[in-house]
């Protein structure tokens, strides 16, 4: 009895500890994230961007999109991405095995014909099927191949491109139309650049018309909200101080580009794995510091893309338990790398970051959640002790949401209007009271089904972005 006392004393203590040292850490990377996005809207300021934007002589860049089971986000996708503001790119369409009318609707639409188009196999894939193409969009070239996941779907439109660069986009994401002038600017301006990732916005409750978001809502559904406020502090606070850091260990599959050589020295994208955006850029670090090259992946706040939202509890369940899966199926591969200086900021300053927070963290806060009342309700923890800690853990929660919220009004400000302010700002409160418990749970189910669910992906449910009624839910 006094062993288990003692454990739910220090454990308590520890628990408590843990939380504020954790939320301090975040504050310190906003503060960090709030400098560099000044400093980069200034840069941009009196940068050669206008000069970029008109220019011929831009890097060519390949657009690559799986797509699985996608017929009702995919037409707008390619419209949005064949009004881009870029002289010289192509689209690659990778229908990836789709069991509904993807194909059929990306054929009629476009009015596709297949071609003899040979490709150079320079990546492992299953088999191409056909190559489809119409002379009326030059650069848009569709793919159908036998399914392989997602993975195989990129390596095989690695195989097709014929550009240094490519990127790669969600099929149900849409691009504004500067991004990818904004992001491969840095593999003009830093020619040992080999990612860069661009920020990924929710597009729930917006207009979209022919691929163009032409007008920015904030959702209906509260679910689609909290998580508005999530993607605002893992892109805006956590990714843009890990690259100011040189420490950056993911770009969201949703939209990054890459250099291509790079890739495919490293071996193309890992298959049979979820987390394949990860995988790849921890992948791409080791390599290149195994070798001794000067490299630069970096990420930046404002090349924007907007994607669709889990707007049910069953599906954010499924993405955070296969983000979770992802992230340590990538840790477990590189664990090598941890706390090995041979490996700099990744070795000693991101991968500790990923273990100790991002994985063990959920971990901690939920037996927190647990210990701490109990310790309470045992006599163990005085009752100042207690009321100190929940304050705490809640403010420092809410500063974190809403030095995100103001780091976007005073740098993008693409929630323009008091309102949506307001609204942001009160459901970065109400996020502590329940939902970020609930995605907690998510993952750390995610964790206790590693091995079952290691090479499962799951579905979530894809609706028709808005093109007209604003009262109409994405």
């Amino acid at each position: 009895m006094f062993i288990l006392r003692m454990f739910i004393i220090y454990f308590s203590l520890f628990c408590i500890v843990y939380t504020i040292a954790i939320n301090i850490f975040y504050n310190g990377q906003m503060l960090i994230s709030f400098f560099d996005i000044l400093g980069y809207m200034k840069k941009m300021k009196s940068s050669d961007y206008k000069r970029y934007s008109e220019s011929k002589n831009m890097i060519p860049i390949s657009i690559i999109v799986p797509a699985y089971n996608e017929e009702k986000t995919i037409v707008d996708n390619i419209k949005s991405l064949l009004a881009l503001n870029y002289f010289e790119y192509e689209i690659i369409i990778i229908n990836d095995g789709s069991k509904d009318s993807t194909k059929e609707k990306i054929i009629k639409e476009f009015d596709l014909k297949k071609v003899n188009q040979p490709v150079k196999k320079s990546l492992d894939t299953q088999e191409i099927l056909g190559i489809y193409r119409n002379t009326h969009y030059g650069n848009l070239i569709f793919v159908d191949k036998l399914n392989g996941g997602k993975a195989d779907a990129l390596n095989a439109g690695i195989n097709v491109s014929m550009y240094p660069i490519f990127a790669s986009i969600d099929a149900d994401s849409i691009l504004e139309k500067d991004a990818l002038i904004k992001l491969t600017m840095l593999f003009v301006e830093k020619p040992e650049t080999v990612a860069v990732g661009g920020i990924v916005r929710i597009a729930n409750g917006s207009i979209i018309k022919a691929g163009e978001l032409m007008e920015m809502n904030i959702p209906k559904k509260g679910i689609a909200i909290f998580q508005i406020i999530e993607y605002l502090r893992a892109f805006l606070t956590g990714r843009t101080s890990l690259s100011k850091l040189d420490a950056i260990l993911i770009i969201s599959g949703a939209f990054g580009a890459f250099s291509k050589k790079a890739v495919t020295d490293c071996g193309g994208y890992k298959v049979n794995i979820i987390g394949e955006d990860m995988d790849i850029i921890v992948r791409l670090h080791k390599t290149m510091k195994d070798q001794k090259k000067k490299y630069k992946i970096q990420f930046l706040a404002e090349p924007i893309c907007w994607t669709q939202a889990p707007e049910s509890f069953k599906d954010l369940r499924t993405q955070r338990r296969r983000w979770q899966i992802g992230l340590f199926d990538t840790l477990l591969t590189y664990k090598s790398m941890l706390f090995n200086p041979k490996y700099g900021t990744i070795g000693m300053i991101s991968l500790p970051y990923y273990w100790i927070f991002e994985l063990i963290g959920p971990v901690v806060e939920f037996l927190g959640y647990i210990f701490i009342p109990l310790a309470y309700l045992f006599g163990l923890l005085q009752f100042d002790i207690f009321i100190i800690y929940l304050i705490v853990a809640f403010l420092l929660g809410c500063t974190l949401s809403m030095g995100s919220i103001l780091l976007e009004q005073v740098s993008f400000c693409k929630y323009a209007s008091l309102k949506d302010t307001l609204l942001l700002a009160l459901f970065g409160v109400l996020e502590n009271l329940g939902y970020r418990q609930l995605t907690i749970l998510f993952r750390i189910e995610g964790i206790l089904k590693f091995k079952k669910l290691r090479h499962s992906w799951g579905t979530i449910e894809r609706k028709q972005f808005v093109s007209g009624n604003k009262n109409h839910n994405v």
